[in-house]
C-alpha cells in the first residue's frame, strides 16, 4: 500500500511538471498573422461588410445656409479649440503648448475629398482622437461643409466674385 501511495505522488508530480511546459510553449495569438499569410481573415472583415449594430455612413446632405450655420456652430464647439476659428491650426490648445494640427489650407487638405474629413472626425487621425461618440453623423457632415466653406473663403480669387461681392470688398 505504501508503494501505491508513492506511485500516485510521482504521477501527480509528473503531470504538474508537464503543465508548466505546456503553458510556456510557443503559440499564435488570435490577432497574429501566420507565416506566409498577407492578412488574417479572423481579424479583417471582407470588404463591404457592416456590423449589424452599425449603420453605413450617410451621404453628404445638400449644402444650404442653415447647414453651414449649424456646421459653424459645431465646428466652434468641437474643432476650433485645436484648429482655430478660421482653421489655420492655431487654436487655444496649441497656444497652451499642445502640438499644432495641420491647417485646412495646405495643399493636401485642399485636395482631400470631403469623405476624408468625415472619416477623420469619425475615426481620428494622428494625435486627434475619434469624435464618433461625441458628434452625430449629420453634424459631421455639417462640419465638413463648414470646413469646405472656410477653405473657399481663404482661397477665393477676386475674378470669381460677382460684381456685388467685389463692391463689398472696397
Amino acid at each position: 500500500m505504501k508503494r501505491d501511495g508513492w506511485l500516485m505522488v510521482l504521477l501527480v508530480l509528473g503531470l504538474l511538471a508537464g503543465c508548466d511546459k505546456m503553458a510556456n510553449q510557443k503559440k499564435q495569438l488570435p490577432h497574429e498573422i501566420s507565416p506566409g499569410q498577407t492578412s488574417n481573415p479572423n481579424v479583417e472583415p471582407p470588404a463591404g461588410i457592416v456590423a449589424r449594430d452599425e449603420e453605413p455612413p450617410p451621404k453628404p446632405p445638400p449644402v444650404t445656409l442653415a447647414l453651414l450655420r449649424h456646421g459653424q456652430e459645431r465646428f466652434n464647439i468641437y474643432c476650433a479649440p485645436c484648429h482655430g476659428r478660421v482653421g489655420d491650426g492655431h487654436g487655444m490648445i496649441v497656444e497652451r503648448g499642445f502640438p499644432a494640427p495641420p491647417s485646412y489650407f495646405i495643399d493636401r487638405l485642399l485636395a482631400a475629398p470631403s469623405q476624408h474629413f468625415y472619416d477623420v472626425i469619425t475615426n481620428g487621425y494622428g494625435a486627434m482622437f475619434s469624435y464618433a461618440d461625441r458628434v452625430a453623423p449629420a453634424d459631421r457632415w455639417a462640419i465638413v461643409a463648414y470646413i469646405r466653406a472656410l477653405q473657399a473663403s481663404q482661397h477665393a480669387a477676386v475674378a470669381q466674385l460677382s460684381p456685388d461681392e467685389k463692391a463689398a470688398l472696397r
